[in-house]
């Protein structure tokens, strides 16, 4: 019997040892627990500290204006580039429609790469018009003005398809329907559309587009080359628009976006149109690459000798100093 009664003293002073052990095991794990939570929170209040003031910063940044002397165009004037970058937005956009258009002005806007995107950003933001691409990025746009062919178009393909670099081609009737030296320009669209270019618009007459102020002769400008190059077997054309001299009103801004065409314009441009007076292609080089900026739209002219003899040499130096290209379609990616 007293063997017994030990026997059940010592279980029970097991018992209550395991049931202390058990009760201490339980508090240091609540406050490994707590103390867990509590560097948790830390490091969330931390980072969110850290997000807020990169968040002020970029305010900062953004309100930063840029300024300008209107009465010379200094180096430092050649050097200004919007700051914002475009929102991102669906490729199909649903166009503005107006009931009554005698309220939109059809003053005359001349484009300047210097200055336009940020003078009339309302306008373009409104009307789907673009001078500029992703400005926070190393990335070109590459574009070309076809008005005819002079003989170069080719030679900038093949420089094109050797640097794997794909640009968009802006076309006007006559470069659509004509030829050159007996060969159909129409060959030179079907080898855009194959090796993958973007064929664009630039008008039946190459005139500027805010003396179109009817809507009917408006539209028969843009749709007229897009027939043209849509009866061209194997091409299509591309809905981006670049009105001829760069002019633009806000009636045509309208009328062009009411169509479902974006309004490309430049940020990089320089006199390489007239056949007759090329520049030399050592100093045009240095004058593309000295005011080439971030998300530049850049407009080249393929009747340009002096452009199909740089390029090569060119988009290899855009690439080198650290420069990707990217298309029209990748605009508001």
């Amino acid at each position: 019997m007293l063997g017994v009664i030990k026997l059940l003293k010592r279980n029970l002073i097991l018992s209550i040892t395991l049931a202390l052990l058990l009760s201490g095991c339980g508090v240091t794990n609540q406050n490994t627990a707590k103390s867990e939570e509590n560097t948790q929170q830390t490091t969330s209040n931390n980072s969110q500290e850290k997000v807020s003031n990169n968040e002020q910063e970029i305010q900062k940044s953004n309100k930063q204006e840029i300024t300008s002397d209107d009465k010379s165009i200094t180096d430092k004037k050649l050097t200004e580039m919007p700051k914002a970058t475009p929102k991102a937005e669906s490729k199909d956009f649903v166009p503005v429609v107006s009931s009554n258009t005698s309220s939109l002005s059809t003053k005359a806007i001349e484009w300047s790469w210097l200055y336009s995107s940020r003078d009339s950003a309302t306008l373009l933001s409104k009307y789907k018009g673009y001078g500029f691409g992703d400005t926070s990025k190393k990335i070109i746009y590459l574009t070309f003005d076809e008005g005819y062919e002079n003989g170069y178009t080719s030679s900038i393909l093949d420089t094109l398809k050797a640097n794997n670099v794909h640009a968009t081609f802006f076309v006007t009737k006559p470069f659509v329907t004509g030829s050159f030296k007996g060969v159909p320009d129409s060959d030179l669209l079907k080898r855009m559309s194959n090796e993958g270019h973007i064929i664009g618009n630039h008008s039946v007459q190459h005139k500027s587009m805010p003396t179109f102020t009817t809507e009917a002769a408006f539209n028969a400008e843009i749709t007229g080359v897009e027939d043209a190059v849509n009866s061209v077997p194997g091409c299509k054309m591309s809905k981006y628009f670049r009105p001829p001299e760069g002019t633009f009103s806000e009636l045509s801004l309208y009328y062009t976006q009411k169509l479902g065409y974006k309004s490309i314009f430049f940020s990089l441009a320089y006199q390489d149109y007239n056949v007759d007076n090329q520049p030399d292609p050592e100093s045009s080089k240095v004058t593309l690459l000295k005011n080439t900026r971030d998300g530049t739209i850049c407009l080249l002219h393929a009747v340009s000798k002096t452009n199909a003899t740089i390029l090569d040499s060119l988009i290899k130096e855009w690439k080198n100093r650290g420069y990707e290209f990217k298309t029209l379609d990748d605009l508001l990616d």
